[in-house]
């Protein structure tokens, strides 16, 4: 059981790690059942070999996150670190409280169970990626107790990043790259006066001298995944109102599309002013590729400032005088 009076030493992050480490029980347990765990979707993980020739669902996973050049779900690759720093953020609300065997944490491991059955048994390697997650999940419930579910529910739900969405996103990203592409052709030729002519998702000009296509992780998927990471995280660890974070979820949509409003202008007026070829060094500039983050970025900075203005202000305490 660990120690809810327990303050760590703030001498140097080692220092605290370790303090940190030392305080959690049955580390061995956890560690051990996690193990077996991994070996399950090692050697059983997958039951098709048409996509990737293994029986291991993390070759499927590595194969999905940096080898797919049709897709672009390269993010799960980043996203275990990025949980490891929001539970490094929690430490203080995971700590908070008892650590304790607490047996119902089998019900959820059961649940990732029979959810990569079901994904073995219909060669859905999604499902049995949720179900990977739901039983690690599970598995701290079991040993760590109810109290440790609770404040890593959050973190843990951000494994559902690591699901590889490929084409199954196309319903959302597609008319997501037509809004992207009809703002920027009105936004030239409404208010610039500069002739862009749009098909579907294909931007030129009168002249022939370049033209863009808006391709799916380009102009939809990368950025509304990005983007909705960022709105997430920031709604989730910032607000304890649901309404708050539903208000920072809905706006990862419309700042996706700011954000690939300006990176689209740029590579358009690239185009106008040094034709095809400069319009696709802009395009691959890496400099440029990050330009849809940062209006979002601000806008998830501006959002969540005012979302805390309407937080209740508490009415200071009376203070006693003595006569």
């Amino acid at each position: 059981m660990s120690n809810p009076t327990f303050r760590p030493p703030t001498d140097s992050l080692s220092e605290e790690i370790r303090a940190y480490w030392r305080q959690l029980p049955d580390k061995g347990l956890f560690f051990g059942l996690l193990l077996a765990w991994l070996t399950l979707f090692h050697f059983w993980g997958s039951s098709s070999f048409g996509y990737v020739p293994s029986s291991s669902l993390f070759d499927f996973m590595r194969v999905s996150y940096q080898e797919n050049k049709i897709t672009d779900d390269t993010h799960g690759t980043f996203i275990p670190i990025v949980v490891l720093g929001i539970m490094w953020w929690k430490r203080n609300d995971l700590f908070s409280r008892p650590l304790t065997t607490w047996w119902p944490g089998l019900l959820l491991v059961m649940a990732g169970v029979l959810t990569h059955v079901v994904g073995y048994l219909i060669q859905q390697q999604r499902l049995s990626i949720i179900g990977l997650f739901i039983g690690i999940y599970g598995l701290t419930g079991l040993v760590w107790g109810l109290n440790w579910l609770k404040a890593s529910f959050f973190p843990f739900f951000l494994f559902g990043f690591m699901v590889p969405v490929g084409s199954l996103i196309e319903t959302v990203t597609f008319p997501l790259r037509l809004a992207v592409t009809w703002i920027v052709t009105h936004l030239f030729d409404d208010l610039l006066g500069i002739g862009v002519i749009r098909a579907g998702t294909q931007l030129f000009n009168p002249m022939g001298d370049y033209q863009y296509d808006v391709a799916a992780a380009c102009g939809g998927m990368r950025s509304l995944i990005a983007i909705s990471l960022i709105s997430i995280s920031y709604g989730f660890l910032m607000f304890r109102s649901p309404w708050k974070r539903l208000i920072m979820v809905a706006a990862s949509l419309p700042l996706a599309v700011i954000g690939n409003v300006v990176r689209l202008s740029f590579i358009v007026a690239a185009g106008e002013i040094g034709g095809q070829k400069m319009g696709n060094d802009v395009h691959d500039s890496g400099f440029f590729s990050l330009l849809p983050y940062i209006p979002a970025i601000f806008g998830v900075m501006y959002i969540g400032r005012l979302l805390e203005k309407t937080e209740p202000v508490p009415n200071p305490a009376p203070q006693t005088r003595t006569l």
